[in-house]
């Protein structure tokens, strides 16, 4: 009874077995490039002879068959797999398991007697799981557009900008907003302020330009070879839409330095007594009277190159503190503007001789009046030092206290005094000079343009960087910072450098 017992086992495993091979190919379908025709049905009872026989073909008007004759089908096929020898069957259930669960997940991913179409509308998802990115209102069934994981009605995909939908196959997307790509970059790619273009890439595919460290001006980096016009005060370059002004002798100057331009030596003279003042009031006084002409830029640069005293700011002289008899051209009378240049320019030629240590200051004409003014404090305390017998300084140490000078004078001028007090270079100079008021020469203060242009020339000495104006000002400016300027200048007479 045992082995019958075992025997029966074995029998209902082997169909069951069958039937689950049956049910796989029934998931799966034909094989592929198999024709879809009814399967051969064999006769059971039969063991290693057993007969296979083809149904006849039913007629193309007969009616359809019954859906259990596929169940009989499946029945026989069962049959016959249970008659074979036990050698060609296999006992392993959990491949027949595997197999199972394979074609169950095949039939469920697609229909093998269905053709594929990609172009086939998605199946509509519950409503409230898409909300437009426009609207923002629920997109029910019908068509949307999905981008990002963002979905819009197509009537609610319109430009940011400007307003109009968006029916381009190629757009930007700025977050969740939907731009069109010519919109975009009309806001957010950058310009040339000289040519006004838009600036293009460079072989990386990447937008390069340059830009000024201090007004922010951007441009494309070809502007700096094409000979476009810079403006000699504030470096700022001429855009294609406006005009600077000519000087005649290679400069050019922009229409908000030509508005506080000094053009001659008569017109400089209050400015230049306002700063002597300015060293008075900070107990610095000139005991001579010093000559102070303003000269072309020809002129400047042929009495540069007769004085044996140097160095010289490179990459161009605006100032110079004279100390050898020289013949000037100065400027007489202002010049008249015609257009984009000036006329009627009248000079005087001046023989300068010398009755002291220093000769005569010399400032290039046509700057700023805070440009000329901070160029004339600089020069000033070149005389000062030489009056005062400060001998064989060293160039860093000389034009280092001559920038913290010009520095100075430009934090009186464009700060107001409670702000001066507040900045460590209130400690600079003696108490004098902490209360000493500002020496603006311009009746009714100074216009925004031209405290900005101020801050502009502030900018510049700070941050020059050669060795004499640049690293001389930063050593200076912090000697004179921690011990003040009297006690600083006393060090410069004993030691020629500054203290530390």
């Amino acid at each position: 009874m045992a082995y019958c017992s075992r025997s029966c086992g074995r029998c209902n495993h082997e169909r069951r077995s069958g039937f689950m091979k049956w049910l796989c190919n029934f998931l799966k379908g034909p094989k592929p490039g198999e024709p879809n025709r009814r399967r051969p049905q064999v006769t059971a009872g039969e063991e290693e002879d057993a007969l296979w026989h083809q149904r006849p073909v039913r007629p193309k008007n007969d009616p359809p068959r019954n859906d259990n004759e596929e169940l009989d089908r499946a029945i026989a096929e069962s049959l016959a797999e249970d008659v074979k020898p036990p050698k060609e069957k296999n006992h392993k259930g959990d491949n027949n398991d595997e197999n199972l669960a394979r074609a169950i997940q095949d039939s469920l991913n697609m229909n093998p007697y269905t053709p594929y179409n990609p172009y086939a509308p998605s199946q509509a998802q519950p409503r409230g799981h898409r909300v437009c990115g426009g609207c923002k209102h629920e997109i029910g069934h019908g068509h949307y557009l999905s981008c990002m994981g963002i979905y819009w009605h197509p009537q609610c995909f319109r430009c940011i900008s400007c307003g109009h939908p968006i029916r381009e196959t190629e757009f930007t997307l700025l977050g969740t907003d939907p731009y069109h790509k010519l919109c975009y970059k009309e806001l957010h790619h950058p310009k040339c302020d000289v040519c006004l273009q838009f600036i293009p890439t460079n072989r990386c595919g990447l937008i390069e330009y340059r830009a000024h460290p201090f007004w922010g001006q951007k441009y494309c980096p070809l502007h700096e070879h094409d000979r476009t016009p810079r403006c000699c005060s504030c470096e700022k370059m001429e855009p294609r839409n406006t005009k600077y002004m000519s000087l005649g002798d290679g400069r050019s100057l922009c229409m908000e330095c030509l508005g506080s331009a000094v053009m001659d030596t008569g017109e400089c003279q209050p400015l230049y007594h306002s700063i002597r003042d300015y060293y008075e009031g900070m107990n610095m006084k000139l005991d001579q009277q010093i000559p102070m002409l303003l000269v072309e830029r020809q002129a400047l640069n042929e009495a540069m190159e007769g004085e044996s005293r140097g160095p010289h700011h490179m990459p161009e002289t605006r100032g110079l503190c004279l100390s050898e008899e020289q013949t000037v051209s100065s400027i007489l009378r202002r010049p008249r503007i015609g257009g984009n240049r000036l006329l009627d320019m009248r000079t005087q030629s001046q023989k300068l001789t010398r009755r002291c240590e220093v000769t005569a200051i010399l400032v290039l004409y046509g700057l700023p009046r805070l440009l000329t003014g901070s160029i004339l404090a600089h020069e000033l305390m070149h005389g000062w030092l030489r009056l005062k017998g400060y001998r064989d300084l060293k160039a860093e140490v000389e034009e280092g206290i001559c920038q913290v000078m010009s520095y100075l004078w430009l934090e009186s001028e464009i700060l107001p005094s409670s702000s001066r007090h507040a900045q460590p270079s209130s400690s600079y100079a003696s108490s004098s000079y902490s209360s000493y008021p500002p020496t603006s020469s311009k009746k009714g203060g100074i216009s925004h343009t031209e405290k900005k242009l101020g801050e502009f020339f502030m900018h510049q000495i700070a941050n020059d960087t050669s060795t004499a104006y640049g690293d001389g000002f930063r050593t200076a400016y912090a000697a004179v910072n921690k011990y003040g300027l009297r006690q600083t200048l006393n060090h410069i007479r004993l030691t020629g450098g500054f203290p530390v």
